[in-house]
């Protein structure tokens, strides 16, 4: 394991000497849980800073934390640019054409070239190919560009959804969410609206808080709706008529439907939905960095955007339990309006409380800008690491010493004249860091980055690179993600007419909300199941509703291929949609006797089949709860590890640390002796030197005391190799003394590495627990009318709600 892989430690590159400015060998390693405490770079361009920040991502990722990114310029999408056969072919797609013709050799000749600089760079920093390769395997990588089809979209329309039940009960939060969505919106209509004296801010705020106190959710349609017909009376004490007459009411609603009418905003209701769980994490729980690319936007919907996302990643934070590990990284490139020092824009109040409450649910937040005047610096009084590299001006320097100032509260042990001194002629990719975890601040170089710096991405590249990828968005309208409709029913034949059901069989309708639509039979068998266990400590009831196609033949219901239906049984609707067409139903599904028959088998089938699958992590013991998915427990039981890891470190760290600092005071006395002996043995040098001389002397020319002195020269000597011989013996101490400090420091790092190599490694296993007999029961068997629309080439997709085509 190379020195810079270690636990819970992000490599971000040397550190620099103060006085030579040069590097050393001292690698910088950052303390990921530092990261809780926020951070902020700060450089102009030119300065390196757009490598640090990639820096600092690929080494979140290499310890399998998860990453939202905001990217206003294109810089970020970068991190996909990582090739581990370092080949020119590789780099050859990305390479400017105009900067081969301005250095007079062909694209080629620079693809060449840039892949031999990155293999040269990475080695003189000790990283290489497998490393790049280890990066793309432990983190899947998206580009989402919103309002854009260039990347993956993203649905907006989720960020009218009402917010968990912990932001539901946190007033400030939910004003806070409230605010912010509708400032965003009527920012799309170009309406600077004030939350407390804008009547458009005021009605659609009391919208939005009326529909999320009863639980529901608003799109676009909804609000609307709401605007010109508003489900309450009054407005504060007036009539809502007195407080916004309808016909001017009417001319709000109509700016928001041509707004939801209008070509460019329909890319704004497709795509993944504003789900930041969904962003960090793949369905299989591996963790993501999920890039928002917002270059193409103009200002105000760049201001909609992040503000839904910012409030988005407020509601998910709040739904986590508290930690001290790192959980998640929110990285923001190019700060510039979105966090001012003066004004209030709609990004600006969740950011304010993310950097005041984040750092208790271990969500790490980094700012980037190239100005310090971008910034609001006494809302980064709670930031703890401050990474600032070349500034543009004096007075830049001047107000970054004086939000340092401000920032660290009397804790740095450095003058302001210091930090100016260490500030004036930083080099590129030179930074000064100050993190309150640590002593004093320190300045470093940063290492050569895995990922290809290509410059700013464009749409056109962004859509190279998401090209092969499909919508992420896993919505599926039925639990196991069967069709809920069998393979053959594109080629099912319908009738207008409803065909004619006997006596003795129940039907049922599953509501939707189309119009034009065809219903096909289906068996419905909705089961109430009993899962319980001691030895797990389970005990849960549910219902499974199993929706399954009848066949006229020996074997009329495949019970393999039934499907969990994701319907209510209680919404269930004994009417169909008015007009509907209908397909034939099978003989066999016109049987009372085969409905009884039937249902035995369902409860059988549930016995059998369906039993209720939990996961467990054997490293760590973590359970997975019922209804918990596999992927949503893979992130659970890896940052379990990760946080019992960090907690094994820290004892560890305890453990030697008494061990460690005795032998430091043993080496620092001894080399405080040795210094004192080798002071003794030169003044005894000196000493037998002028006594010899003297002797000498006395014996050429003469005198009474020439034999004393030659005597005294002698027993100089002696008393010089004594010297020396301590001198020796005090070098050796000193040796042996280091030699034990090297090896209890390598015992302390190979039992961290030992346990960075334990942690995560094992794989979850499935846990099925099954129902008994006794425990199941089926209170409905009937013929089920699902709902479905037919395309124009004849494929039909389900109309029903929260089901996809």
């Amino acid at each position: 394991m190379s020195d810079y892989e270690k636990l819970g430690a992000f490599y971000l590159g040397k550190v620099v000497d103060a006085g030579t400015k040069e590097a050393t060998d001292e690698l910088l390693l950052y303390d990921s849980t530092d990261l809780t405490t926020h951070a902020v770079i700060i450089g102009m361009t030119g300065s390196g800073k757009t490598g640090l920040g990639l820096g600092l991502i690929e080494e979140a990722l290499m310890d399998g934390v998860p990453v939202l990114a905001v990217d206003p310029k294109g810089d970020l999408a970068n991190l996909l640019l990582t090739f581990p056969d370092l080949a020119p072919a590789d780099f050859r797609p990305w390479v400017d054409e105009a900067e081969a013709t301005r250095a007079q050799v062909t694209p080629d000749e620079l693809a060449a070239q840039k892949a031999a600089a990155w293999q040269k760079g990475l080695a003189e920093w000790g990283q290489g190919g497998e490393r790049i390769r280890t990066l793309k395997e432990k983190a899947d990588f998206a580009v989402y560009t919103p309002g854009g089809s260039a990347g993956l979209p993203v649905s907006v329309l989720k960020g009218f959804d009402a917010p968990p039940p912990e932001v539901m009960d946190d007033a400030d939060a939910l004003r806070e969410r409230v605010q912010g969505t509708v400032t965003g919106l009527l920012g799309l209509l170009g309406i600077d609206a004030d939350p407390m004296r804008s009547r458009e801010h005021v009605l659609l705020s009391n919208l939005l808080s009326s529909a999320w106190a009863e639980g529901k959710s608003l799109d676009m349609g909804g609000m609307i709706a709401g605007i010109q017909s508003p489900p309450f009376a009054q407005i504060g004490v007036m009539p809502v008529d007195s407080f916004y007459p309808p016909k001017e009411r009417f001319e709000l609603a109509m700016s928001l439907n041509n707004l939801l009418a209008s070509p460019g905003f329909q890319i704004w209701t497709q795509g993944e939905p504003l789900d930041v769980g969904r962003f960090l994490f793949t369905p299989e729980g591996k963790p993501r960095v999920s890039i928002m690319s917002i270059a193409h936007l103009n200002d105000a919907e760049r201001m909609f955007f992040v503000s839904l996302l910012l409030n988005a990643t407020l509601a998910w934070m709040r739904t986590q339990p508290g930690t001290s590990s790192l959980r998640a990284m929110l990285y923001m490139d190019e700060i510039a309006g979105f966090f001012p020092p003066n004004g209030n824009p709609p990004t600006k109040p969740p950011m304010l409380t993310l950097l005041k409450q984040a750092r208790a649910f271990g969500l790490g937040v980094t700012l980037a800008t190239q100005n310090p005047v971008d910034l609001d610096y006494k809302g980064l009084s709670n930031t703890g690491t401050w990474m600032i590299g070349r500034l543009q001006t004096e007075n830049d320097k001047a107000r970054v010493l004086e939000a340092l100032e401000g920032a660290t509260s009397g804790q740095n042990p450095m003058t302001r004249t210091e930090l100016d001194a260490l500030l004036s002629g930083l080099g590129k990719r030179v930074f000064l860091m100050h993190n309150v975890h640590e002593s004093r601040p320190v300045l470093f170089t940063t290492r050569w980055t895995m990922s290809y710096l290509a410059g700013p991405i464009t749409g056109s590249q962004i859509k190279r690179l998401m090209g092969g990828r499909k919508d992420v968005d896993g919505g599926k309208s039925m639990v196991d993600g069967k069709t809920p409709a069998p393979s053959t029913i594109n080629h099912q034949p319908s009738a207008p007419a409803k065909p004619v059901i006997p006596p003795g069989i129940t039907e049922v309708y599953v509501p939707t909300s189309a119009t034009d639509v065809q219903y096909h039979p289906q068996l419905l068998s909705v089961v109430q199941v009993r899962y319980s266990s001691l030895k797990y400590k389970v005990d849960v009831a549910g219902t499974l509703p199993l929706a399954a196609e009848v066949a006229d033949g020996p074997i009329p219901v495949n019970w393999e291929e039934a499907a969990e239906l994701r319907v209510d049984p209680a919404a269930l609707v004994s009417e169909g949609v008015a007009g509907a067409s209908y397909a034939e139903v099978p003989a066999a599904l016109l049987s009372p006797k085969n409905h009884a028959k039937w249902g035995k088998e369902a409860a059988k089938f549930v016995v059998a089949s369906k039993p209720l699958t939990l996961w467990q992590d054997p490293a760590s013991g973590v359970l997975s709860t019922p209804g918990e998915s596999e992927g949503d427990f893979r992130t659970r039981a890896s940052f379990a590890g990760r946080e019992a890891r960090d907690v094994a470190v820290q004892k560890l760290r305890a453990k030697y640390a008494p061990k460690v600092a005795a032998l430091q005071d043993k080496l620092g006395r001894a080399q405080l002796k040795m210094s004192q002996q080798q002071s003794q043995a030169q003044q005894a040098q000196l000493q037998t030197a002028m006594s010899v001389g003297a002797g000498v002397l006395g014996a050429l020319f003469g005198g009474g005391r020439k034999t004393t002195a030659l005597r005294a020269g002698v027993s100089g000597v002696g008393r010089s190799m004594r010297e020396g011989q301590d001198v020796q013996i005090a070098q050796a101490d000193i040796a042996a003394l280091s030699r034990q400090l090297q090896e209890l420091e390598a015992q302390v790092q190979t039992e961290v590495d030992a346990l960075t190599l334990n942690a995560g490694s094992s794989e979850i296993q499935p846990l099925d627990v099954r129902a008994k007999s006794t425990d199941v029961s089926v209170p409905l068997v009937a013929l089920a009318w699902l709902p479905y629309r037919r395309a124009a080439n004849g494929m039909l997709s389900p109309a029903w709600e929260g089901a996809e085509g």
